[in-house]
């Protein structure tokens, strides 16, 4: 079984609590007044009626009443009466030397209870703030530490964009943004540019990132060789938003061109090169004989081909093919043997020298020693 629920705000910039609206018949922008933790508070219904899951979380509480002309001029009194709350709250603080900020201050309906919000660097020990607070305002009171998105959405400042923050206007919670969704939307990492007034990350990050997700799946890697309707090219860009990416090709004069195409285009362009590829493989073979000459020719080949006489190598005998390989060996031992003849001359300090000459009579060798007549010859001089 479902539930009947109504959202109800107690704030212009707060979060919306669903109650059970029971026999109390509301309607959208009504003023009603709902028991809660605090105690009795005065709230406007901003949902109207519609069914939940019975597992979805509700209230507890119950709405008492419709607001009458009475509450709402009470709850005007209040918010005067939480402007003074302020100037008193701040010379307390500076009397007890405590590093706080005040941002907000609210009543409960009843005057049971005063909440006072604040900000501050670090834990503060303002339990003797407390104590002076009690004594004169005669209630309950309650200090809540807030962060700095807190304290945006108090002051309902303008964003970036020119527009209201959202966290003001319609964001109830918080939702969690990391760096990473700005790189997949491929902003600036600049902190300026993707940073809110709170000094935190954009919450419109998170509003686009199931997005690009969905599309980054069909999206290619930079890098990637693709085929274009003109020819291949190497992914340039990503513009993620638009399902377009730049390529770059290199045309007929080498000169890189970069060109623009969506997803669809390459899509189709890939189908194209596929069915080309198809068809080649169709195409039958051509028959190859064993002399590895095509049998395809035009007959203008076949009849010059026949014009040419054949070529006849000339037959060689045993005898000669063996005469050949004898004259190949001594050419190789003449060789070896000059090589080993050749050595380094030497030089010898002898008096004496031989040598070697042909005779004319007997036709044979003959060795014969000679001085070495130079060396006497500047001797004497040197002596004279």
């Amino acid at each position: 079984m479902d539930k009947i629920v109504v959202g109800i705000k107690f704030r212009e910039s707060g979060k919306v609590f669903y109650y059970e609206p029971g026999t109390v018949n509301v309607e959208p922008d009504d003023f009603v007044i709902v028991q809660t933790v605090n105690g009795e508070e005065f709230g406007s219904v901003t949902l109207g009626k519609r069914s939940i899951p019975e597992e979805s979380p509700i209230e507890n509480f119950s709405i008492i009443r419709k607001a009458t002309k009475e509450d709402i001029n009470a709850n005007e009194k209040l918010k005067e009466k939480a402007e003074e709350a302020k100037n008193i709250f701040k010379k307390r603080v500076d009397a007890h030397n405590l590093g706080m900020k005040l941002i907000d201050v609210t009543y409960t309906f009843d005057e049971k209870k005063v909440i006072f919000y604040y900000t501050a660097e670090g834990r503060v020990d303002f339990r003797e703030l407390v104590k002076d607070l009690a004594g004169y305002f005669h209630s309950r009171i309650e200090l809540r530490q807030i962060g700095v998105r807190d304290e945006a959405r108090k002051y309902g400042c303008v964003g970036v964009c020119g527009r209201k923050c959202c966290c003001s206007c319609w964001l109830s919670d918080f939702m969690p943004v990391s760096i990473k969704m700005a790189k997949d939307q491929n902003l600036s990492l600049n902190s300026t540019k993707i940073s809110g007034i709170c000094g935190r990350l954009l919450c419109c990050l998170k509003y686009e990132e199931d997005y690009y997700e969905e599309v980054s799946q069909k999206m290619p890697n930079i890098g990637d060789e693709l085929m274009t309707p003109i020819g291949m090219g190497t992914v340039y860009k990503l513009n993620t938003l638009d399902q377009a990416v730049l390529m770059k090709i290199v045309n007929n004069r080498d000169e890189v061109e970069i060109k623009r195409y969506t997803l669809e285009e390459l899509a189709e362009a890939k189908r194209e090169q596929s069915l080309i590829e198809k068809e080649v493989e169709q195409i039958p073979e051509v028959k190859v004989n064993k002399e590895n000459k095509l049998t395809a020719k035009s007959d203008s080949q076949k009849r010059k081909r026949a014009r040419r006489r054949p070529f006849k190598k000339r037959e060689i005998n045993k005898n000669e093919k063996l005469k050949n390989s004898d004259k190949k060996e001594k050419k190789t031992t003449t060789k070896t043997k000059a090589q080993k003849s050749k050595k380094p001359r030497k030089f010898s300090n002898k008096k004496t020298r031989t040598k070697k000459r042909y005779s004319s009579r007997t036709g044979k060798k003959t060795t014969k020693t000679y001085k070495k007549a130079r060396s006497n010859r500047r001797r004497a001089k040197h002596r004279s």
